[in-house]
């Protein structure tokens, strides 16, 4: 399951965002699975309209969603790489993530005091990343050490640091890891590290309800340094998100409307992660279920089927498969395949968003 780590100084709307975005899921998808492991740890289902129009065609007995996990990590605060506030307890969350949300103060409010004292997003986030670089710094000093000893004799242990080496220079220098060009060979070495600085960020500009729609000289910020460490932002509003809570779900479409935006936060964050992580969804559809399956983009028809089952890969022969859009006009499968819109495709096929498919294997 994709896991995504909300992290954010104390007072920038973090923990009043994933509060919302949990109860909207919930509330927009009663019928789905959704569960709170922990208080800070939510399982929602990723809105995706498409599986109740397949639902109708199939007269599928019921429908599940893929499902993302939010995490709401405790507020990081400055020293916290020493130890400072939850200190290792909270990097030690970090890195267990897919992605991180990073939730940037862009809005002013005199009734919510600012850590700092004033709102300043790039300050804010020197502040977390220059604590993540640090906890990465002393992690790859330790490695050092050890991968040195080891690279007399070793011509692994020498590929690995320097690999290594690279990093801390650019950590040294207030990069981040994710920021150095590394082979596929060099990213596969340190992968087991788990960098906190490598991991995808997702920068949440937490503004006003007056701000949503257009944003304002503080989310332009963010967005320059996004640019930079080829980051992606999202606009959301924490205020608005606990206001969508209180409204009917018939109603929520008319109100985001009325602030200029198509929305919520919930699908802007989960569209922006799948973007980011490069993450794809196939459909499968009939009368006992109509499903969603998250695969990485690039992946083909046997990878895809060993989402679903190991044995699918392994004895996969082939995967007849139509793209929603024709199967919705057609109307049912059956007029789908009498068009000719259903393939047949083999081993080689790259399977593509919104491919609705039936795995054909031996076992």
């Amino acid at each position: 399951m994709l896991r995504a780590g909300i992290v954010g100084l104390p007072n920038v709307g973090k923990s009043t965002l994933f509060n919302a975005l949990v109860a909207n899921a919930k509330a927009e998808a009663a019928n789905f699975p959704f569960c709170t492991i922990e208080p800070n740890v939510g399982v929602v289902a990723v809105p995706d309209e498409r599986l109740n129009v397949l639902a109708e065609i199939s007269k599928s007995k019921q429908i599940v969603p893929t499902r993302i996990e939010f995490v709401d990590i405790a507020g990081l605060v400055k020293g916290a790489s020493q130890g400072e506030g939850l200190g290792n307890k909270f990097l030690s969350h970090i890195r267990e993530v897919d992605a991180i949300v990073h939730v940037v103060r862009c809005f002013e409010n005199d009734d919510i005091i600012h850590v700092a004292g004033s709102v300043d997003p790039l300050r804010d986030i020197d502040i977390i990343n220059l604590e993540l670089a640090l906890a990465d710094l002393g992690q790859i000093e330790r490695r050092i050490d050890r991968t040195r000893k080891q690279a007399r004799g070793s011509k692994e242990a020498q590929i690995e640091l320097d690999v290594l080496e690279k990093i801390s220079a650019a950590l040294n220098e207030g990069k981040q890891a994710r920021q150095v060009e590394l082979t596929e060979e060099e990213a596969a070495i340190i992968e087991q590290l788990c960098l906190l600085t490598r991991k995808p960020i997702i920068y949440a500009a937490n503004v006003s309800e007056d701000d949503l729609a257009t944003g304002n000289q503080w989310v332009e910020q963010v967005r320059q340094l996004a640019a930079q460490e080829h980051a992606q932002v999202v606009v959301v509003s924490a205020q608005v998100e606990a206001e969508l809570v209180e409204l009917p779900e018939a109603e929520r479409g008319e109100f985001l409307a009325s602030l200029g935006v198509e929305e919520g936060g919930l699908k802007s964050l989960i569209r922006a992660t799948y973007e980011l992580l490069g993450l794809r969804t196939y459909l499968t559809t009939g009368p006992e279920e109509t499903r969603a399956w998250t695969i990485t983009a690039g992946m083909k028809a046997p990878q895809a089927a060993g989402v679903i089952h190991t044995d699918f890969e392994r004895g996969f022969i082939r995967a007849e498969t139509v793209s929603y859009k024709d199967l919705v006009e057609s109307g049912t499968m059956t007029a789908a395949k009498e068009k000719g819109l259903v393939r047949s495709e083999g081993k080689e096929y790259v399977v593509q968003e919104g491919d609705v498919m039936l795995f054909r294997f031996n076992v």
